[in-house]
């Protein structure tokens, strides 16, 4: 498999199938946190296809001095924030399962504790949704996306102490 440096290389010199594969390689994360942010699945893959079109054709504009993943989710971040202000919408408190269960093992799971997962995940979601969209990315990017406060600060633009102060 090829890294991403490699992938956007190959990009650069017109190869398409390698933005396939950085497609197939980041669609579910930049899905997922673009949910996290607008709680609205159909808003969301919306959101994530444009994205995606948004870093093909700016593409060029990457600099490998930091990773390619942290350069897709500042564009994903602002193109989810300026969706937001332009629509002035109230997130969609969703009552869905928010966890990823791609992710999770399935062990003695009895439809209780399936039940039990659904509701703490559909409080912890309105309570996220709750949030100011500062505070909601940040903890989304840091505890969703398990990102570092370095890669959320060069996402969002912010010092690293902005990022530690907003989730705390």
């Amino acid at each position: 498999m090829s890294s991403d440096q490699e992938l956007v290389e190959l990009v650069l010199q017109g190869n398409k199938q390698a933005y396939n594969q950085i497609v197939d390689r980041y669609k579910g994360k930049i899905y997922f946190f673009l949910y996290g942010m607008i709680g609205r699945p159909q808003d969301a893959q919306d959101l994530a296809q444009e994205v995606f079109i948004k870093a093909y054709f700016h593409i060029q504009s990457y600099k490998p001095d930091y990773s390619f993943s942290s350069w897709l989710y500042r564009i994903a971040t602002n193109h989810c924030l300026d969706e937001l202000r332009k629509q002035k919408r109230v997130p969609y408190i969703s009552q869905e399962n928010g966890s990823h269960e791609e992710n999770s093992f399935v062990h003695h799971r009895t439809p209780e504790s399936i039940y039990l997962e659904k509701e703490r995940n559909a409080v912890l979601h309105k309570y996220i949704m709750e949030l100011d969209e500062n505070y909601r990315t940040v903890l989304v990017l840091r505890h969703i996306e398990h990102l570092s406060y370095k890669e959320i600060s060069h996402i969002l633009g912010v010092p690293v102490t902005t990022v530690q102060m907003r989730l705390y």
